[in-house]
C-alpha cells in the first residue's frame, strides 16, 4: 500500500499549519513584552538606593555638557534646562555638610579676635621704636564734656604734644566707652571682660575699682609680651610738653609719685601708678607678673601700694628690673604740684575723689596753662606764674 507517503505529508502540512498559528501570537507577546521592558529601563534612572540615605537640595549652577546639535538621548527626551531641580541621593558622610563651597566665609568676612585687634591697633599706632601711648576710660569717664574731653585738649593745646596724638591708643572697657571713642580719636581698642560691667563710676579702692585696676595690670602686662614699650597715663593726667624727652635712658619702668624724695632711684619714693614709662624687655615682663601674682598675697589691696609694698622684695632684684622714680618737678599732681610751668610736663589730679571736683579742677588747670602760653615769651621765663589748682579737690 502506498499510501504512506500521502499520509505523510499531509500530517506534515498539518503541522506546519499548526505551528504557524500559535508562532503569531508569541511573536506578539515577544515584541510587546520587549517594548514594556525597553520603555521601563528608560523611564527608570539607573540609581541604587543604599538605606539611611540624605538628600539635599543642590546649590551650585547646573554644569552645560556638549553634545552634537539634534542628538537626543532616549533617557533624556526633554531639555533639562526646563526641568525643575532633581533631589539626588548622596553619601551620608557628604550630605553632613550641606552648605557648597562657594557660601564658605572668607578671611576678610571673618570676625577678628581680640587679640588680632589689639596687635592691629597696636602697629597702628606705634612710634618707630615700638611705643604706644595708652590710657583707659568706661563710660562714666568718656561722656561728652568728661574727663576724656580734657584729656585730648590738653594734647591740642601742649607744648609739642599735639604730634603725640596719632601715637596714643584708647582702651575702652564698656561698649559706650568704645563708641565714645570712635567718634573722637582713630585709635580705640574694646577690652571685653565677660561678665564684669566697668561702666559706672567706680568709688577709689571699692572691690570693683580694685577689680578694674588689677585688670588693666594685666592688660598691660600682655603689651609689654607683644613687644611694645608704653607711656601709660591715666586720663585725669593732663600733657602740657612732651615726656619722652624727660625719661631716663637706663629705665626699664618709671613711674610718678605721689611724694618724691628727690633722688630716682630711691625706693621710700611713693609711686603714683598713674603715669609710667616701661620698655618691653624680659626685666620689665618678669616684673608685671610678679607684681599681678602679688594680689593674692594681698587681697584687697590696691595695685599701686601693692607695688610700695613688693619694690623692696628680693626677688625684685633677682629680676635685675631697674626702677626709676620720676620728679614731681616736671611729672606732678595735686599731691604734689609741679611749680615750674616752664618745666612741667603733666599733671595729675591724684589725691582727688569724686569725678565732678576733678573736671572742675582740670578745666581750670587748662585755663591756667592757656593764660601762662599766652603771655610773651620774656614774661613767660622770669614770672611766679603758678597754677590756680587744686581747688574743689583742696575740700
Amino acid at each position: 500500500m502506498k499510501s504512506s507517503p500521502a499520509v505523510s505529508l499531509f500530517g506534515a502540512k498539518a503541522a506546519d499549519s499548526a505551528i504557524r498559528r500559535w508562532l503569531s501570537p508569541l511573536l506578539f507577546l515577544a515584541v510587546v513584552a520587549l517594548s514594556i521592558s525597553l520603555l521601563y529601563r528608560a523611564a527608570t534612572p539607573a540609581v541604587s538606593f543604599p538605606p539611611m540615605t540624605t538628600v539635599r537640595v543642590e546649590l551650585s549652577p547646573p554644569v552645560a555638557v556638549w553634545r552634537p546639535v539634534g542628538a537626543a538621548e532616549a533617557s533624556d527626551p526633554i531639555s533639562s534646562s526646563s526641568l525643575p531641580p532633581v533631589r539626588r541621593p548622596v553619601d551620608a558622610a557628604v550630605a553632613s555638610d550641606p552648605e557648597p563651597i562657594s557660601s564658605a566665609p572668607s578671611v576678610q568676612n571673618m570676625p577678628e579676635s581680640q587679640d588680632v585687634r589689639l596687635e592691629r591697633v597696636l602697629k597702628a599706632a606705634a612710634t618707630e621704636d615700638n611705643t604706644v601711648i595708652l590710657t583707659s576710660v568706661n563710660a562714666f569717664w568718656s561722656s561728652p564734656r568728661s574727663v576724656l574731653d580734657l584729656f585730648l585738649e590738653s594734647f591740642r593745646i601742649g607744648n609739642g604734644t599735639s604730634e603725640l596724638l596719632s601715637h596714643l591708643v584708647i582702651v575702652a572697657v564698656d561698649d559706650k566707652a568704645y563708641e565714645r571713642c570712635l567718634a573722637v580719636h582713630p585709635h580705640c581698642f574694646h577690652l571685653k571682660t565677660e561678665g564684669v560691667d566697668y561702666s559706672g563710676e567706680k568709688v577709689f579702692n571699692t572691690p570693683e575699682y580694685l577689680d578694674m585696676m588689677w585688670a588693666r595690670l594685666d592688660f598691660l602686662r600682655l603689651i609689654l609680651e607683644k613687644g611694645y614699650n608704653f607711656i601709660f597715663s591715666d586720663v585725669d593726667v593732663m600733657w602740657f610738653r612732651n615726656p619722652l624727652l624727660y625719661f631716663y635712658p637706663d629705665g626699664d619702668f618709671q613711674t610718678s609719685c605721689d611724694n618724691f624724695l628727690g633722688d630716682p632711684t630711691n625706693l621710700k619714693n611713693w609711686p603714683n601708678n598713674g603715669f609710667n614709662y616701661v620698655k618691653s624687655n624680659n626685666r620689665s615682663i618678669e616684673f608685671y607678673k610678679y607684681w599681678y601674682s602679688s594680689r593674692a598675697r594681698f587681697p584687697g589691696v590696691h595695685e599701686q601700694n601693692v607695688l610700695n609694698i613688693i619694690k623692696f622684695d628680693q626677688h625684685i632684684q633677682q629680676i635685675g628690673v631697674r626702677i626709676r622714680f620720676l620728679s614731681t618737678e616736671r611729672f606732678g599732681g595735686f599731691c604734689e604740684p609741679s611749680r615750674d610751668l616752664n618745666k612741667v610736663c603733666t599733671m595729675h589730679a591724684n589725691c582727688c575723689v569724686g569725678l565732678r571736683r576733678k573736671i572742675d579742677d582740670l578745666r581750670a588747670m587748662l585755663d591756667d596753662w592757656r593764660k601762662f602760653v599766652s603771655l610773651p615769651p620774656d614774661s613767660r621765663t622770669s614770672s611766679r606764674f603758678s597754677w590756680s589748682v587744686p581747688r574743689s579737690c583742696r575740700l
